[in-house]
């Protein structure tokens, strides 16, 4: 069986991670929704990297919840998988879903990249990655090299480019920036490849819409779309399946249906 998944916020808030439009998302009385843009970070990059470096601490103390691993498990059973997740935690990844099933669209929190140039730094205690050398560099990514959080600490607490000087940034997509070609190209090429027997979308809120464009276009040959989410969403009316409980708790039984089935 092909199968595409895409998950949103919903799916790591049931791990303890405030979602940007939840009642816990706001930091220090600052909407999240304001600090996630270029401008703010134009205007005081200290404080974005205040609520970034938060968000990255109160990942690694998150753990994954039976949502990740019901995904990771499924993706061993699966003909093809391929994951696409708006998260930019690691949750999915420590859950055990290998790096090539999934695309992380919205970037990755536990990197940084230049604002000008394209070097970026991924941080060495965040999460490990099985093409590590010893030399510490990952790779996957020739352009990547690995520091601490300490070493990134400098120009009152906002990093410099190594290469070109310029203030580095959190790896994410902020509002208003177009999505990563590279991310982009390898959904683009897993759906044109075939369509999909089984679409399962959960813990997004389905409002941007290449997310309903990829899920239709996975499941346009008769297969299955399941959506999995409390409330209703511009995604409802074309799903196959309606599932309104959290993803950590109905996940797992749905998972288990399908491999029963396979």
């Amino acid at each position: 069986m092909r199968v595409l998944v895409i998950t949103g916020a919903g799916v790591s808030a049931e791990s303890g991670i405030p979602t940007f439009r939840g009642k816990d998302g706001y930091w220090r009385n600052l909407d999240p929704i304001k600090l996630a843009t270029p401008e703010a970070f134009a205007r005081d990059p200290e404080l974005v990297w205040q609520w970034y470096r938060e968000r990255r601490q109160r990942i690694r103390d998150a753990q994954p919840n039976a949502a990740h691993e019901a995904i990771a498990k499924l993706a061993q059973y699966a003909d093809e998988f391929l994951l696409v997740t708006q998260n930019v935690d690691d949750l999915h990844e420590r859950a055990g879903l290998a790096k090539a099933e999934m695309v992380q669209i919205h970037g990755d929190i536990f990197t940084t990249r230049c604002s000008r140039c394209h070097w970026r730094a991924e941080l060495c205690d965040a999460h490990t990655s099985d093409d590590r050398d010893k030399s510490g560099l990952a790779g996957a990514r020739p352009s990547t090299i690995e520091f601490s959080e300490q070493e990134e600490r400098q120009e009152n607490g906002v990093p410099r480019c190594t290469k070109c000087g310029a203030l580095m940034r959190p790896g994410v997509i902020w509002f208003g920036e177009p999505l990563p070609a590279p991310e982009t190209e390898r959904v683009e090429n897993y759906l044109q490849r075939d369509s999909c027997g089984v679409v399962i979308v959960a813990g997004t809120t389905a409002t941007f819409g290449y997310i309903i464009d990829w899920a239709l276009r996975a499941s346009r040959h008769s297969g299955a779309l399941i959506e999995v989410n409390p409330e209703e969403t511009p995604l409802s009316r074309f799903a196959t399946r309606l599932v309104r409980e959290p993803a950590a708790i109905v996940l797992p039984r749905i998972v288990e249906q399908m491999i029963r089935g396979v």
